[in-house]
């Protein structure tokens, strides 16, 4: 009988009867999102900011730069100063230090481009703010599986109904709200706009006359408000039902009542002003056929169809009937990161690491959480929402191959933390991080798996599958990440091996790049990601040009040991006693990828070294999954679950399904962490690669009951 996805994931629609600031809600489709607080809107915006947990409106194509001055616009790589370092027989360069003289630069080039916090929608009484203790009896409910938020609460023992909903395929909002406050002219709403910033907030609003919001038009309970934000500049255009009253307070204070009526419905719409073509002597009054700008019933139904159709045909595991009293927990967070990852992550570019919810990094994205963020997608039936951003790749590669001729390497070094332009940012540790090169291969290889069989149904001629057409696509990808991976390796004449040599920092971050030798799992990432490159490479016959990556596949380095035990890197033998902290990399070459030269035993004894001596409080939401994964692969269930869901502070999932890292004030929600337990639930319930087991993830004792639909089988 086929999973009743109705009740799955109602069953798990968040509810909140009290302020909790690290639950706030959005709604979003991946390119667009608005987080409110519990009154629907971005009302107690100032408070949900000082607890950490900042309220903003953001796109993907939402970008700004920062002036450097009035003289000069911007900075670019070429103005930075390098620390050199020999690696073999070159000298290479990176920008990691903060040279002195040069600071200014440095700092500037990690901050910009950066995203920013669009505008505020809040709700205003009589025309003042609104302090948490004037809001009581709340109850807001998230309708999950339309992406309808309703609210309700009293102000000043009112009360207040409110309904919020994000169109699906464009970036609006409907806002319908019911009250008397309204009919006493009592309740109002105000939009307000700062100026960008790359803090966590996305918001810098003190710089007023920094930027412009004029109004274009207004006429027809519609208007349109341009923005112009330096070299930045967009529309937010509203539409409100009829008898509602717009004034413009401030510059950058627009507000909206409703007198005579205890309803209000306004829709709020933002579009950049690369995607719409003006003229700029356009009056406006034709703005409707320029700006797509819909009514509350469409953005409602918009959702409502958009939502239904997403829950109806991803993959989703029913754990209800289980008798272990973890099972609702873990299908709880299944469903609210399948939820939390497509309104944040599944966009035209790789997601910041704290989605479209605000900013971390200083506003940009890191390319090495690519594969927690978007690697489960193709194994959910869903690899049609991957390939936005793999397209994003192609964009940047010409940037990417720069940023490998600047050492002599051939092929393309993908940078690290980033922007929409692909230019790597100065850094301690970004440009001198690695194990984001393969990812790319990684997840080629996971889609063409999942779509294989459903794409090859359909072939185009007598000689090509459709499949075969998803790889030449995005081949290019393939072929210059491989290349550069081929000449980053170094051959050993006296161990016939090719090595990965300093100054190299691994995905465990603790280590001194200056003395880093062959990381555990850089060294196995190259190898198996080179391997499938060379078989992507044969299926397109192409593999003459891919004959040495096979052959630095074949004789990469050996895997560091010492005592029975996988270490983190070569130079460090007291990997378990000085650096029990962070990432437990070796895990993941027996658990995101299956290395057939991995010991069982020797793999078994390191996983359990590290729960006895690893500090599991500083490690990241994403470990979690990925030792879950070795243990499944182990054949080690019990573990596998115990592991997904071990109560740490960076392993915790709030009520809005976010994975909160709580010893951290600058990453409010974790999205690498929802991603990673996705991918590790399909592997956990649908298998991988030779296993004989089915739902090896899950204990065999008949505590767990477990129906799964359409999840694929890890290939690996």
């Amino acid at each position: 009988m086929a999973i009743n996805r109705y009740e799955l994931v109602t069953r798990h629609n968040p509810v909140l009867r009290k302020i909790e600031y690290k639950s706030p809600m959005s709604v979003g489709n991946g390119e667009f999102a608005f987080t409110c607080d519990v009154t629907g809107l971005q009302t107690l915006y100032d408070e949900y900011l000082e607890n950490l947990s900042p309220l903003c409106t953001m796109s993907q194509w939402g970008w700004h730069i920062s002036p450097v001055s009035p003289d000069k616009y911007a900075y670019t790589t070429e103005d930075l100063e390098f620390t050199e370092y020999d690696y073999a027989d070159r000298n290479v360069s990176y920008a990691v230090e903060q040279k002195p003289g040069n600071e200014e630069v440095y700092y500037w080039l990690r901050k910009n481009p950066h995203k920013f916090n669009l505008g505020r929608l809040g709700f205003l009484y009589n025309r003042e703010p609104i302090k948490s203790g004037d809001i009581s009896d709340i109850k807001q409910t998230l309708n999950l599986y339309e992406g309808v938020l309703e609210s309700n609460f009293k102000l000043h023992q009112v009360d207040c109904k409110v309904r919020t909903c994000c169109h699906f395929d464009t970036d609006a909002i409907s806002i319908e709200v019911e009250s008397q406050l309204l009919t006493q002219g009592a309740l109002s709403v105000q939009l307000t706009f700062p100026y960008a910033s790359p803090d966590v907030s996305a918001s810098d609003w003190e710089s007023n006359k920094s930027h412009k919001s004029k109004l274009r038009y207004c006429g027809d309970n519609k208007l349109i408000i341009e923005r112009i934000i330096d070299k930045t500049m967009y529309y937010s255009c509203l539409r409100m039902n009829e008898g509602a009253i717009f004034y413009q307070n401030f510059e950058h204070d627009f507000r909206v009542e409703q007198i005579n009526n205890n309803k209000l419905s306004l829709s709020l719409t933002y579009y950049s002003s690369e995607n719409v073509n003006i003229d700029d002597n356009d009056d406006f009054s034709t703005f409707e056929k320029i700006f797509y700008v819909p009514t509350n019933k469409q953005v409602l139904d918009s959702s409502i169809n958009g939502w239904k159709s997403f829950w109806e045909t991803t993959g989703v595991v029913d754990l209800h009937k289980s008798k272990d009293k973890r099972a609702l927990e873990l299908e709880r967070r299944i469903i609210l990161s399948l939820y939390q990852s497509r309104i944040n992550c599944l966009g035209s570019m790789p997601p910041q690491e704290t989605g479209l919810v605000c900013n971390s990094w200083h506003g940009k994205f890191h390319l090495e959480m690519y594969l927690w963020h978007q690697a489960y997608v193709p194994l959910w039936n869903h690899t049609k929402l991957m390939e936005p951003s793999l397209n994003w790749y192609l964009k940047i590669l010409p940037e990417a191959k720069t940023n490998a001729t600047r050492n002599r390497f051939k092929g393309a070094k993908w940078p690290k933390q980033v922007a929409y332009d692909g230019v790597d940012s100065p850094s301690p540790i970004a440009t001198l991080l690695i194990w984001q090169q393969p990812h790319i291969i990684y997840m080629l290889e996971l889609a063409y798996q999942s779509e294989k069989d459903k794409l090859d149904k359909a072939k185009t001629n007598k000689t090509k599958n459709k499949s075969d057409i998803l790889l030449e696509r995005y081949y290019i990808l393939v072929k210059e990440t491989a290349d550069y991976m081929v000449d980053l390796a170094v051959y050993n004449k006296e161990s016939g091996k090719y090595e990965l040599l300093p100054p190299v920092i691994p995905a465990q971050e603790a280590h001194d790049p200056k003395i880093t030798l062959n990381p555990v799992f850089e060294v196995e990432y190259w190898r198996f990601t080179l391997l499938l490159a060379y078989d992507i490479a044969k299926r397109l016959n192409r593999e003459d040009e891919a004959k040495e990556w096979l052959n630095v596949a074949n004789n990469m380095a050996d895997l560091p040991l010492k005592d029975g035990l996988y270490l983190a890197h070569e130079n460090c033998p007291t990997t378990y006693e000085e650096f029990n902290k962070d990432h437990p990399m070796m895990t993941a070459i027996y658990g995101l990828i299956p290395s057939d030269r991995v010991e069982y035993d020797i793999m078994e004894e390191s996983l359990k070294k590290i729960l006895e001596c690893w500090d599991l409080d500083t490690t990241w939401g994403w470990d979690f999954a990925m030792m879950a994964m070795t243990a499944t692969r182990l054949g080690k269930p019990e573990l596998a679950i115990e592991l997904l869901l071990m109560d740490t502070p960076n392993n915790h999932y709030v009520i809005s399904g976010h994975n909160a890292q709580t010893k951290r004030e600058d990453l409010p929600v974790y999205l690498p962490g929802n991603g990673s337990l996705l991918l590790a639930v399909a592997m956990m319930t649908a298998g991988f690669s030779g296993c004989d087991s089915d739902l090896p993830g899950f204990p065999k004792d008949g505590s767990f009951i477990v129906e799964y639909e359409n999840i694929k089988p890890f290939p690996y």
